[in-house]
């Protein structure tokens, strides 16, 4: 698959590059995406919910009432889980969501959302750029040259840039990463994925 590289202004270079089909041809699979992207939102979890059991809660441990004859139920300590202010049952504790998933798997997500972006023809090619210093304004600008403003946009470059990070930084709809740093969660989450041409090399050097 050919696709016109394009400049910063929306122009067209006369250079054309091809997608790497090994990286951006697959049949995609689902269920890989979907246990990448599982993987990838568990690691976002803090996991840092907290109730007390009845074993830590401050409360005298005096028996309530006489064990039988009070017509009632039995009642140990004022922590029973059944009175207010006791403790809960099965509360939830600090734990790590996270759970390994094999690199080849991971490598097949990634290249099967890249896929699905190549048949949705939501890849936009541009020449490498840096900005001169961190403005968003230049960053919308460089979004409605390439006809992508008011979509979510996911720019991957080939180094770490301060400049078009912080441009970018503002924008609700627009994410800027590194190439090497790319998953399938940020290609699947955005409508439109703007790559560089050293960026798209890095891609299949790193997948293909």
């Amino acid at each position: 698959m050919d696709i016109n590289v394009l400049n910063i202004k929306g122009q067209e270079t006369g250079r054309k590059v091809t997608l790497n089909e090994s990286v951006f041809g697959i049949e995609p699979n689902d269920h890989v995406l979907y246990l990448d992207v599982k993987q990838y939102l568990a690691n976002q979890r803090q996991g840092t919910a907290k109730a007390k059991e009845r074993s830590e809660h401050a409360g005298s441990t005096r028996k309530l009432g006489r064990q039988k004859g009070g017509g009632g139920a039995r009642h140990g300590d004022i922590n029973s889980p059944l009175l207010r202010g006791g403790g809960r049952v099965f509360g939830p504790k600090p734990r790590d969501y996270g759970f390994k998933l094999n690199k080849k798997t991971k490598a097949l997500a990634r290249k099967s959302a890249l896929s699905y972006k190549a048949q949705e023809n939501a890849i936009v090619v541009v020449e490498d750029f840096t900005l001169d210093a961190p403005k968003t304004k230049s960053f919308i600008d460089i979004a409605k040259n390439l006809k992508v403003d008011g979509k979510k946009v996911l720019l991957l470059l080939p180094e770490v840039d301060k400049n078009v990070y912080l441009s970018a930084r503002n924008l609700e709809k627009a994410t800027v990463m590194t190439a090497n740093d790319v998953n399938a969660y940020k290609v699947i989450n955005a409508e439109v994925l703007v790559v560089t041409e050293n960026s798209l090399k890095t891609i299949d050097s790193m997948l293909g």
